[in-house]
């Protein structure tokens, strides 16, 4: 049944997408919503505004050592390896946030590389998995990496059932005939630490927990197990941002390569529709040595891994308005151009 579901919502998006292409000229887009799995199809006027102040560049303007300068890797270039790979990954994850705020300040998200780069590694913003994983996977196929891109489904706990719009993107690397999944976009707890070796049924256990890939009919399921949680402030310990589930299924996806071409409609229907869960929440995380910190609307946390055996620490305050725009400088070293209205509509969304 999923296979049938998963070629079905494939199908849907190419028909999606074809026409968006249509009326582009129209300066139109396609938004969709669900009831059920019937998609209903609305066209909506949006604005053409750029992400922020910036001047497209070309790609002259975009080198390797700015973007390691903007990470603050400083290790050996030489080798395509696993251990070379791995750290160039949690360089990044702990550099640049996952976070959606261009959505609530007035900016628009796009997808050309060039204003990914100049936003990331220029003004030393972050952005969600079609930002973080483009830019990560133009980083690896410049330094001779054998990448591709891949398009995953979203589960949604409060529906028990995984999107049926193809909305993660994913990076997919070969070293020495190995495949492994690279994903910087995902945040909090279910952010991995490492490149995840494609195998099926292998507990592959990091410092967030323990990730596990599984592959029926040549689809593939990402779940996580975490371990126990300590909450300090009581008054959090019922919050809709803790998850409840010892193990939790966090996407599927198959082995088609992907460009981001296949990605814009998805990008505009998750920044612009009511139904997303982006529009709903401003989300800021950003991953430590020890373990992460979350902005969500006005709820800071900073979660501990490991701090007890088989126990994590999160702790949780309600910041003030004034007390927002200083936690990100502060806490994730962002500094915007465009005033914040933070959001947090309750919704599908767990730390």
């Amino acid at each position: 049944m999923l296979s049938a579901l998963f070629a079905k919502a494939q199908a849907f998006e190419t028909f999606c997408a074809q026409l968006q292409t249509q009326a582009d000229d129209l300066q139109c887009i396609l938004q969709t919503t669900s009831i059920g799995y019937l998609p209903r199809i609305q066209l909506v006027a949006v604005a053409r505004d750029c992400d922020g102040p910036l001047q497209k560049p070309d790609d002259r303007d975009m080198n390797l050592e700015e973007y390691f300068a903007r990470t603050g890797y400083k290790g050996s270039l030489e080798k395509q390896d696993l251990e070379t790979l791995t750290d160039i990954f949690q360089h990044h994850i702990r550099a640049v946030p996952f976070e959606n705020l261009s959505i609530h300040c007035g900016e628009k998200i796009t997808l050309e590389l060039e204003h990914v780069y100049n936003k990331i590694v220029q003004r030393k913003r972050g952005g969600w998995c079609m930002e973080n994983n483009q830019l990560l996977g133009w980083v690896l196929k410049s330094l001779g990496y054998d990448t591709s891109f891949l398009g995953a489904y979203v589960f949604n706990p409060h529906q028990n059932a995984y999107a049926t719009i193809m909305t993660h993107l994913l990076v997919k690397v070969v070293i020495d005939g190995k495949a492994y999944i690279v994903d910087g976009g995902f945040g909090v707890s279910y952010q991995m630490w490492q490149p995840m070796e494609l195998v099926s049924g292998k507990d592959q256990p990091q410092a967030p927990g323990v990730f596990r890939f599984t592959e029926r009919n040549a689809i593939w399921y990402l779940e996580k197990m975490r371990r126990k949680q300590y909450i300090p402030n009581q008054s959090f310990s019922n919050s809709d941002l803790l998850e409840k589930k010892d193990c939790r299924k966090v996407y599927m996806f198959s082995l088609e390569p992907r460009t981001v071409e296949d990605f814009r409609f998805q990008c505009t229907y998750l920044q612009t529709s009511p139904d997303s869960l982006f529009t709903k929440k401003s989300i800021c995380t950003l991953q430590t040595t020890d373990g992460f910190r979350a902005l969500i609307g006005w709820t800071f946390t900073e979660t501990t891994y490991n701090y007890k055996e088989n126990m994590d620490l999160v702790e949780f305050v309600t910041l003030e308005d004034e007390e927002v725009e200083k936690t990100l400088k502060e806490k994730f070293n962002i500094t915007l151009d465009r005033k914040l209205i933070p959001i947090n509509v309750k919704g599908p969304y767990t730390i």
